[in-house]
């Protein structure tokens, strides 16, 4: 057990984080202290502690520049912490999970590739390779991004938020979908009616990429998708659409119906994800298909014309080693997705991972060292590069394996728009379904009306309903947030 103590709301998240990434198996207590003379205190079980302190008096630091004065405690607190762990983590002091977001500002302000590799890995301790990295995909996704009109057109994700089963390791919003079999047309009439009033509220607006998503799409019926995406045809104009991604995930869902309903409505990406091809691991976190299903799933979505396929895998999985990754790379190099993603196994505390690890109970003591991950990741940029596939975009998460990193690879000109944009935050993402996350880019920053303090801002989330039989009761409240929420912005 772990205590930690600030002295400022404006240190928790990144003091708590650090100490995460460096101890990840620690129960983190944690408090505000305003009265504290140390802007940090860290105790510990064993009857040790030490603390951050900037210089000065404490009225000279309160007047120092926020910011400034935040950087300057989470660098002292990185340093503390990397030599009492004797240990560098691969991102340094970077909490947040969109550093491409930093590398982009640098090149949008003109600053030279050199200046900002210096400059990431001086103030912020981020390791050499990391840094070229994502001053690498930065570059890629800046290239991308330039396709799009930021102001007038927009992305619509879709939420169908049901799978055949839970994986051990998932957090997301998700249902059984056995358990919803009889109120799936209730909530495809929901959807369906939400989607209406953002067609209607958006038609001034061009819409660049759609992503259908999940839970698992396919989770749906064959009819039933047909349904949906035949409703979207209808109701929204494709004319400037570059992209329509529908993450058909779990091999378990897919049939070849369904993937004749994907391509007579022109879908133009999939995904199949297998996370691992070993079926020892696919068992142990509750995926009930198997290996061979990954191969003949892929191989169908070939044969019907499929041409833009996306393959998941998690590195750090329990009872997973180096070797299974490479067989697992070994596997997917022989099918040759057009794109790859590697995520490096992040452990949320809504999942059964997390919850039998508290419990003592199922997982615990599977998890990977740093070392063996670190193969583990560099095993699949390998398997990447000799695919042809480049790096094109890169986020964190909480609580992920060896403070890594999560990173997409793609062939050129097969590269993911909407992956990107969820990242970047350039431009606005509406979405529909149960437990969606609408985002509106504002062009500039303003005060948000009713604040108690000035807080400014250029980005308006709107937090769809989890619940299904709750979206399903309050659909016209939900479509009616979405008309407010485009008006409030035309106000702004």
């Amino acid at each position: 057990m772990m205590k930690l103590t600030c002295n400022d709301t404006l240190y928790t998240y990144d003091a708590y984080h650090l100490l995460k990434a460096f101890y990840p198996d620690e129960e983190i207590e944690q408090q505000v202290n305003e009265e504290q003379e140390s802007q940090v205190r860290i105790e510990t079980d064993r009857d040790s502690c030490f603390c951050v302190s900037l210089a000065g008096e404490k009225g000279e630091i309160g007047q120092m520049d926020r910011s400034r004065r935040k950087h300057l405690v989470v660098s002292a607190l990185y340093e503390k912490l990397s030599k009492m762990a004797g240990k560098k983590l691969p991102w340094g002091s970077l909490t947040g999970v969109r550093p491409t977001k930093m590398f982009m500002q640098k090149l949008e302000e003109g600053v030279p590739d050199q200046e900002i590799l210096n400059w990431i890995e001086k103030e912020h301790f981020v390791s050499e390779e990391k840094a070229e990295l994502g001053l690498a995909i930065a570059k890629r996704e800046k290239e991308l991004l330039s396709r799009l009109d930021y102001e007038n057109g927009y992305s619509l994700y879709i939420g169908i938020p049901f799978c055949p089963t839970t994986c051990a390791y998932c957090s997301f919003t998700s249902y059984p979908i056995a358990q919803y079999l009889d109120r799936m047309d209730d909530y495809l009439d929901a959807l369906c009616r939400e989607l209406s009033y953002i067609a209607d509220v958006s038609k001034e607006k061009k819409l660049n990429t759609i992503y259908l998503g999940g839970g698992t799409p396919t989770s749906l019926s064959a009819s039933r998708l047909d349904r949906l995406l035949t409703h979207l045809e209808q109701q929204f104009s494709y004319e400037h659409l570059l992209e329509l991604t529908v993450e058909a995930g779990r091999p378990d869902s897919i049939t070849r119906e369904k993937l004749e309903v994907l391509r007579n409505h022109g879908i133009s990406r999939i995904s199949v994800n297998p996370q691992t091809m070993q079926q020892k691991t696919l068992d142990l976190v509750g995926r009930r298909h198997t290996v061979e299903d990954v191969v003949q799933t892929f191989r169908l979505a070939r044969e019907l014309g499929f041409e833009n396929i996306n393959m998941d895998l998690i590195a750090g999985l329990p009872g997973e080693a180096p070797e299974d990754m490479e067989d697992t790379l070994r596997q997917i190099r022989e099918l040759h997705p057009d794109s790859l993603t590697v995520h490096a196994l992040a452990i949320k505390r809504a999942s059964r991972l997390r919850q039998e690890q508290r419990s003592g109970e199922g997982f615990t003591g599977h998890l990977l060292s740093a070392e063996d991950l670190t193969a583990m990741i560099d095993a699949a940029y390998r398997c990447a590069e000799e695919m042809g596939l480049v790096p094109y975009y890169l986020y964190r998460q909480k609580n992920m394996a060896g403070n890594f990193e999560n990173v997409g690879y793609a062939e050129v000109d097969k590269a993911g728009i909407y992956n990107i944009l969820i990242m970047e935050e350039k431009q606005s993402i509406i979405a529909a379904g149960a437990g969606a996350s609408t985002k509106i880019v504002l062009p500039e920053e303003v005060e948000m009306p009713g604040s108690k303090k000035k807080k400014m801002t250029n980005l308006i989330r709107i937090e769809n309903v989890k619940n299904v039989d709750e979206y399903i009761a309050r659909i016209d409240a939900v479509s009616y947030t979405h008309l407010r929420a485009h008006e409030t912005c035309a106000d702004l």
